[in-house]
């Protein structure tokens, strides 16, 4: 890359502030209140397919989750009711996991240290578990044809905050908070003078989807690859592309894949604006160097082990034996790490499976929509 497009890059790395890393926003601090889920202990044996998953591509990460939760005071407790436990018993756990020299050694370690919880919501219910994947993108530094439509940055105006427990987004207007501008708002113009433009691409559809998936890989004209990640969103409510046109009887139940949803909006141009201008919610990137994506954990994401979860339940960091099927009905079930968050990621028995990036991730994220249950592993050092 050239000395001036690094230089391009570092002012916009500046003027891409801060912020959640992902689509759902950022960690949950302190214990998880865990309203409405039930933690029943168990045993390994309870775990289908304990003895059937290799390892040894799981240890790169827990170690970045380890990573994450050293970082937090040692008296600090991480989960709700049964599964709550102290800082400090992770970081004992961790220190186990690092000693950990293979997939095998992992195993019997996590057998020796952790207890596993089945985690139920309300009434018992299990749950919905889906895939997300690394969007890609084709853009551009300048809006020179077909570079037309701006990827913003992190607007100057936005405002979040802390009310009643519950996150805030929005904007001052002569010192009052006013909800932020909405998808229609933004894209007509109404954050033109607020927004950073960190660069241009040519599919306003994809650049939707990578809103939705809360991160990108970005193939520049010149070739040069870089990465965009969430940087904040505008508050308002989620409206999936596949509700939208189901509702208006444009794809039959069943036949809402994100590919399906990509290929009809890309077939009628004419009224995809206005189609995906009734999903309000809108998400602004920044630039990411290095590694990634980055999940809400503030760590690279692991294709196949990271999983995103409702913090208000499930512990960001933890290990979770995940219990469901793929796409193709084929039993998945294998160690994952809660890693991310999501804005349709809700509830106590509720998850979103990091596939990667790339047409087959795409593809594979697309079309799942399982049933299933998960296991909370956590340290077996008392409840505090």
């Amino acid at each position: 890359m050239s000395d001036s497009r690094l230089v391009v890059l570092a002012l916009l790395l500046l003027a891409g502030c801060g912020g959640p890393a992902t689509e759902g926003g950022g960690p949950a601090e302190g214990p998880a209140p865990a309203p409405g889920a039930r933690f029943a202990r168990a045993e390994f044996s309870d775990l289908p397919g304990w003895n059937e998953d290799a390892l040894d591509d799981a240890q790169g990460a827990l170690r970045r989750s380890c990573a994450a939760i050293g970082k937090k005071p040692a008296d600090a407790v991480l989960g709700g009711g049964e599964a709550a436990r102290p800082v400090a018993a992770w970081k004992t756990l961790c220190a186990a996991i690092a000693a950990a020299p293979d997939g095998t050694a992992l195993r019997r370690t996590l057998e020796a240290e952790t207890t596993p919880y089945l985690v139920r919501g309300p009434q018992g219910k299990t749950g919905l578990f889906t895939g997300y994947c690394e969007a890609e993108l084709r853009g551009s530094f300048l809006p020179v044809a077909p570079y037309l439509v701006p990827v913003y940055g992190r607007p100057v105006d936005l405002a979040e905050g802390m009310a009643g427990g519950t996150r805030s987004v929005g904007r001052l207007v002569r010192g009052r908070p006013v909800p932020y501008f909405s998808r229609a708002e933004i894209e007509t113009g109404a954050i033109r003078e607020a927004a950073p433009v960190l660069l241009w691409t040519d599919d306003a559809v994809d650049l939707h989807i990578a809103q939705i998936q809360g991160s990108s890989r970005v193939t520049l004209s010149g070739g040069e690859r870089l990465r965009i990640g969430f940087a904040g969103s505008n508050g308002l409510p989620f409206k999936g592309l596949g509700r939208i046109l189901l509702d208006h009887g444009l794809l039959a139940p069943g036949r809402a894949t994100m590919a399906d949803i990509r290929d009809w909006l890309h077939a009628h141009p004419d009224r995809a604006p206005a189609l995906m201008r009734e999903n309000p919610r809108y998400v602004f990137f920044r630039l990411i160097l290095g590694e990634g994506p980055i999940g809400a954990l503030g760590i690279p994401l692991t294709p196949g082990r990271s999983l995103a979860v409702d913090p208000a339940f499930i512990p960001l960091g933890a290990p979770l034996w995940l219990s469901t099927r793929d796409p193709d009905g084929r039993p998945l079930t294998r160690l994952m790490v809660a890693q991310d968050t999501g804005a349709a990621i809700k509830g106590a028995v509720r998850g979103d499976v990091f596939w990667g990036a790339g047409p087959e991730a795409f593809a594979v994220a697309g079309r799942m929509k399982s049933p299933g249950s998960y296991y909370l592993l956590v340290p077996k050092s008392p409840a505090p």
